[in-house]
C-alpha cells in the first residue's frame, strides 16, 4: 500500500520567520503560539521592541495561513524551514528561517496542491471553524482548499479540519492567474496607504518594504524575489527617466553607491508609493526633495504593460 505524501503547512494566523530559536523575546511569546492575535501583539510592540527586530537581526520574514514550508530539520520546539513561495539568493529553494514547531501541521499534499483555491482579497477577515465559531483573522492573500458553498459562508480545507470564511471577502482562486500591469499593482496597493510599517512583514497586519513590493505583484499573479536586494537584480532594467507607475525604485546608502536599503513603487508625477520605516505608515510622497533622491539608483519592472497581452 503506498503511504499518501504529507508536507507541512503554516497552521498559524501569520507566522513570524526568525534567524533562529533565540531570536524571540519574552514579549514575542503570543506571536509564537498556533492560535494568536496578530493585530493585538503587534500593538503591544513598541518602536523599541520593533527596531530591536532589525538592528538585532531577530525576523527574517512571515508566512501565511496555509502556507508551504520544506522543513530541513528540526532542533527541539523548533523547526528550520524553507519557503519556496518566497525566493532568495539565501537558497536556491527559497527563503530559510526558523519557525515554531507549533505553528506548523503535517497534512496531505493531495488536499492542498492542485485543488481549487480560494483567497482573502480584503485587508483581513475571521477564519471560523467547522461549528462556524471564530478562530482568529487570517490576512490579505491567504489560500485555501476550496470546498463548497454554504449560504453567505465558503466551506474550506484547514490545517486541522474543515472551516468558514466569508463569501464576501474571499473569492476562487484562478487556475492560471494573467499577470497585471503596473497600473494594477497600483491599484492594488494604494488601498494599504496608512498601514503600519513593520520589519520583516509579509501580512496586511503590517508589510517591511519589500515585503509590500513582493505582495501587491504576487496580488497581480507576478512571483518576485522576497528582498530588496534581490529585487533589484530580476525583472526589467528600467531607466531612471523612463519609470512608469508600478515599477519598483531602489534605494543605496552613499547616494546611491552603495548597499540597497530601500524599495518603493513608482506612483506617478515624481511620486513614491512605499512601506518606510519603523514609526511610519505606508505613504505616498514627493521623490523630489526627499532623502531618498540622492540615493535612488535603480529600476525595475516586474508588472506587464499596460495593454500587453
Amino acid at each position: 500500500m503506498n503511504q499518501q505524501k504529507r508536507i507541512w503547512i503554516v497552521s498559524a494566523p501569520v507566522a513570524t520567520v526568525w534567524t533562529s530559536p533565540e531570536s524571540p523575546r519574552p514579549i514575542d511569546e503570543q506571536g509564537l503560539e498556533r492560535t494568536f492575535s496578530v493585530k493585538k501583539w503587534l500593538e503591544e510592540l513598541d518602536d523599541p521592541a520593533k527596531h530591536a527586530m532589525c538592528d538585532d537581526n531577530l525576523v527574517q520574514s512571515q508566512l501565511l495561513y496555509g502556507e508551504r514550508v520544506l522543513v530541513d530539520e528540526v532542533e527541539g520546539d523548533w523547526a528550520k524551514v524553507i519557503i519556496p513561495s518566497q525566493p532568495s539568493s539565501k537558497d536556491a529553494r527559497g527563503y530559510p528561517g526558523y519557525v515554531p514547531c507549533r505553528q506548523l501541521t503535517e497534512v496531505p499534499e493531495a488536499d492542498w496542491k492542485g485543488v481549487d483555491l480560494v483567497v482573502v482579497h480584503t485587508k483581513a477577515t475571521i477564519l471560523y471553524d467547522e461549528k462556524k465559531q471564530p478562530l482568529f483573522e487570517i490576512s490579505f492573500l491567504t489560500e485555501l482548499p476550496f470546498l463548497y458553498e454554504e449560504d453567505s459562508f465558503i466551506r474550506v480545507r484547514l490545517a486541522d479540519g474543515e472551516g468558514y470564511v466569508s463569501r464576501e471577502d474571499a473569492r476562487s482562486k484562478p487556475k492560471d492567474i494573467r499577470e497585471g500591469s503596473g497600473a494594477s499593482i497600483i491599484k492594488t496597493a494604494e488601498a494599504f496607504k496608512g498601514l503600519p510599517y513593520f520589519w520583516g512583514g509579509m501580512s496586511a497586519f503590517g508589510y517591511d518594504c519589500s515585503g509590500f513590493a513582493y505582495n501587491m505583484h504576487k496580488a497581480q499573479g507576478h512571483v518576485i524575489p522576497r528582498d530588496a536586494s534581490d529585487q533589484a537584480v530580476h525583472g526589467i532594467d528600467i531607466p531612471l527617466d523612463r519609470v512608469e507607475p508600478g515599477d519598483l525604485l531602489f534605494f543605496a546608502y552613499e547616494e546611491g553607491k552603495g548597499r540597497i536599503h530601500h524599495v518603493g513603487f513608482y506612483y506617478g508625477h515624481g511620486k513614491m508609493l512605499h512601506s518606510p520605516n519603523i514609526g511610519k505608515a505606508i505613504e505616498i510622497i514627493d521623490l523630489q526633495g526627499s532623502d531618498y533622491e540622492k540615493e535612488w539608483c535603480i529600476a525595475r519592472r516586474y508588472g506587464t504593460e499596460e495593454g500587453a497581452s
